[in-house]
């Protein structure tokens, strides 16, 4: 009997996965194109896990029963093709970690949104007294988290390309806050292929699972499921739903009606985060006054409108998560002060038409920071009085400091990825703290 199990990909998923399969009493091998860390390599050695890194060989690949894909690996790669050609099922770590839990499961995806709403939701759930895992794309193995215990609730953060690679996967709640043009180079720049990979949150649901979704959301508006439809909306009162009047979150669910008025986070977008987050919590029958109080205390995630600081009168916040004009969109929405705006990186064929009328309105001056921006310098000229180029953190921020004022505000929001300069959005967020708090 063939029980052998190949894990493409040395990272935290990868290695979540590999452990709980070797738990689970496979014969497991990983295989790693680039290097692995120190720390990674010990811990397969350390549970007597085979791995190669610096390259895929596919004697060692092709004679598995199973392969457990990262994330990070395209559908287009050659070794996923080879795999498709042997009729070797590829699935997503999220698959098999599924497997292994009776947890009942809500799941969030979105172009923009989903960490914040998936650790809201945490945050209730945990203030209600579950026992809850919060996991997926914010960076915590599914996998790594259930080896030796389960929970009876589990939050994820789906990614599409962790939706990508799931067949059976099936959530309780599906939240799907909203789909705009991302990441469509994965995707042979096919915005239809991209929605596709959003949608499957909700193929595998039943008429018992619930489907919160963005009503405003035009390529939403008439999603088809086998779940109950549960509609948010900031243009039209819901019957059986959410939606926002008077600056007040309404939810109306199962011929009750809650009011949320005070919010810890700012920012309309984080109302609408809000009320998909307490609209699950209200299906997992979560008290209304436990939702409240944790509207209160929940404390936002770090490079998502991270305040920073406060020099000379002006306003530092680290949005280095926003790697995509529409999140740039919502971070410059919620600013209530002049901005001087740090954007730029890998530009993924970002369009800024969008963006037009708020900077117009609340940026002062534009910072670029990166090797690519001809396209942001092009699209911003004569929207703003002043646009200047960084080729480091620290040259940004300086800048930054020189053209703001009392009273303004200097907001990192990238727009763009961040593997030009930086390792990834975080060592950019902290690169960018860092030169903050050396002014």
């Amino acid at each position: 009997m063939n029980n052998r199990i190949v894990v493409l990909g040395g990272g935290i998923s990868g290695i979540g996965a590999a452990l709980l399969a070797k738990k689970k009493g496979f014969n497991i091998f990983l295989s790693e194109k680039g290097k692995l860390s120190s720390a990674n390599k010990k811990i397969l050695e350390d549970n007597n896990i085979s791995w190669e890194q610096n390259g895929h060989s596919e004697a060692k690949i092709l004679n598995a029963k199973e392969v457990i894909k990262s994330p990070g690996i395209p559908n287009s790669s050659d070794i996923i093709l080879k795999l498709s050609s042997a009729k070797i099922p590829v699935i997503s770590e999220i698959e098999f970690a599924y497997r292994y839990t009776n947890a009942k499961i809500a799941a969030i995806t979105g172009s923009n949104g989903k960490t914040t709403t998936t650790l809201i939701l945490g945050h209730i759930l945990k203030n209600a007294g579950f026992n809850v895992l919060v996991a997926g794309n914010i960076g915590i193995g599914f996998a790594s988290s259930i080896i030796d215990k389960d929970y009876d609730y589990i939050v994820l953060e789906l990614s599409s390309f962790q939706l990508d690679d799931i067949n059976k996967f099936k959530c309780d709640i599906a939240i799907l806050l909203n789909i705009t043009k991302d990441h469509l180079d994965r995707y042979q720049n096919s915005f239809k292929k991209y929605i596709s990979s959003k949608l499957k949150i909700t193929k595998n649901q039943k008429k018992s699972d619930v489907l919160i979704y963005n009503s405003d959301d035009i390529l939403l508006k008439n999603i088809t499921t086998e779940a109950h439809k549960i509609p948010l909306s900031f243009l039209y009162p819901q019957k059986n739903g959410g939606y926002l009047k008077e600056e007040k979150i309404i939810i109306n669910l199962n011929n009750t009606t809650m009011t949320i008025q005070e919010l810890a986070l700012q920012g309309k977008h984080n109302m609408f985060n809000t009320m998909a987050a307490a609209i699950a919590a209200r299906v997992f029958e979560v008290q209304d006054s436990v939702i409240r109080q944790s509207m209160l205390d929940f404390k936002n995630v770090e490079h998502r409108l991270e305040f920073v600081l406060t020099i000379n009168g002006i306003d530092f916040i680290n949005d280095s998560k926003a790697t995509n004009v529409n999140s740039s969109w919502f971070a410059l929405e919620s600013m209530k002060k002049q901005v001087v705006w740090i954007v730029g990186g890998v530009d993924k064929g970002n369009e800024y038409s969008d963006l037009f009328s708020i900077v117009k309105e609340k940026v002062k001056a534009i910072i670029c920071l990166g090797d690519s921006n001809t396209n942001i310098i092009h699209s911003f000229q004569g929207k703003v009085e002043t646009i200047v180029q960084a080729s480091s953190m620290k040259e940004a921020v300086n800048h930054s400091f020189n053209l703001a004022e009392k009273g303004e505000t200097v907001l990192l929001s990238p727009a763009c990825a961040s593997f030009d300069l930086f390792k990834n959005f975080e060592d950019r967020g902290l690169q960018f703290k860092n030169a903050v708090r050396s002014l």
